[in-house]
C-alpha cells in the first residue's frame, strides 16, 4: 500500500519509527515531513498528507504529533478526507470497517511505539465493509459537507508558505 506519512515537531520520532516498520512490511511510504524538532504548524503538514491521498499519490495518510487531535480536525476540513484519531485497536478497526477512514492521526505523547504499530497494522489491514448502512451514513456526511460549504472557496487555505 502507498502511505503518505507526515508529522509535526512533536511526532517526529514516532513517524520515523512507523516508517521503518511500514517499509519492513513492504509498504511504499512517502515522508512529507517534518523532520525536525523546530516548531511547525500541523495544518500545513496535514494538508500535504491529505492532498497525497486526494491526488492518488497515496492510498492512505498517517500523521503523528503530540496528541493526534489537531491534524484530524484540520484534515477533516478537506473534502474527501475522513480523518480519525485512534489510540486503541478497536477505534482503528472500526474507523476503517464502518467509516472508511483514509487519514489516521496518532499522538506520540499519548501512546507508545508498540501500540502505535499495532494500531497502524490493524488500520491498514482493515477494509471498509461496504455495508449499506455505512455507505448511507457516509453519503449523509458528504451531503452535510456540501450543505455547509461556502459559496466560493477560500483560496487562502490552499496557499503554501
Amino acid at each position: 500500500m502507498r502511505i503518505a506519512m507526515a508529522a509535526d515537531h512533536a511526532g517526529v520520532e514516532l513517524k520515523d519509527e512507523l516508517i521503518r516498520c511500514l517499509h519492513e512490511l513492504g509498504h511504499q511510504v512517502t515522508d512529507l515531513g517534518t523532520n525536525t524538532h523546530e516548531p511547525v504548524d500541523y495544518p500545513d503538514f496535514a494538508d500535504r498528507a491529505a492532498e497525497a491521498v486526494l491526488s492518488g499519490a497515496a492510498d492512505r495518510a498517517i500523521f503523528t504529533c503530540g496528541s493526534g487531535l489537531g491534524p484530524a480536525i484540520a484534515a477533516n476540513k478537506i473534502p474527501g478526507i475522513r480523518a480519525v484519531t485512534a489510540h486503541d485497536p478497536y477505534s482503528a478497526r472500526y474507523s476503517r470497517l464502518d467509516n472508511d477512514a483514509n487519514f489516521l492521526s496518532l499522538g506520540q505523547r499519548v501512546i507508545g511505539p508498540g501500540l502505535a504499530k499495532e494500531i497502524v497494522h490493524i488500520w491498514l489491514e482493515t477494509e471498509f465493509s461496504g455495508a449499506e448502512r455505512h455507505r448511507r451514513r457516509l453519503e449523509k456526511i458528504e451531503r452535510l459537507a456540501r450543505a455547509h460549504a461556502p459559496c466560493s472557496p477560500d483560496t487562502s487555505a490552499s496557499e503554501k508558505e
